[in-house]
């Protein structure tokens, strides 16, 4: 059942990228269908690759925030405190790291001509502080990085500046 659910939504997202309750449907149809399946480590990580050459797909538009947010929910199976709990949860750490570096160097490639669109900034603050996560501190670089990506989202969106110098605090930045 989890199966064919799981191919409508891929046939909505073909239809509109745009469709937030696809993208988010997805979440929890992959999970349920890789249970269902008792997938392996291999088959998990199968289908976490696969997953990620479709949001980069359907990254054509940065601005829309649907895609983001299924980016996020794949980020999460980066993340050592979060990854129980997603489709490919037996990452080792050297895995994690090389996939959120590759996800950081596609994000920034994203950036050329679309230096104003918040979302990119966000996902890459993301990643940093993933990294961070899983290599158990954060380096001076990316501290420089993340501190940089944080400057821009107070100019790209002043209407939130007390969410981003949170942050900035948050991260001792």
């Amino acid at each position: 059942m989890a199966k064919a659910e799981l191919d409508y939504t891929t046939k909505m997202i073909g239809t509109n990228l745009s469709n937030f309750s696809a993208w988010h449907n997805r979440t929890q149809l992959i999970l349920r269908l890789l249970d269902e399946q008792s997938a392996s480590d291999e088959e998990r990580k199968k289908m976490l690759d696969s997953e990620l050459k479709l949001i980069h797909r359907a990254l054509i538009d940065p601005y829309d925030q649907s895609l983001w947010f299924y980016h996020q929910n794949l980020m999460c199976t980066f993340d050592p405190a979060l990854a129980s709990g997603t489709m490919a949860p037996n990452l080792t750490d050297i895995e994690r790291l090389e996939y959120l570096e590759n996800e950081v160097e596609a994000i920034t490639e994203m950036l050329d001509g679309e230096e104003d669109c918040k979302w990119i900034y966000q996902a890459l603050i993301s990643c940093g502080v993933v990294i961070c996560r899983v290599k158990g501190v954060m380096s001076t670089e990316m501290k420089q990085r993340i501190s940089g990506w944080v400057c821009e989202l107070k100019r790209l969106d002043p209407l939130r500046q007390g969410r981003w110098l949170d942050l900035e605090a948050s991260l001792n930045l």
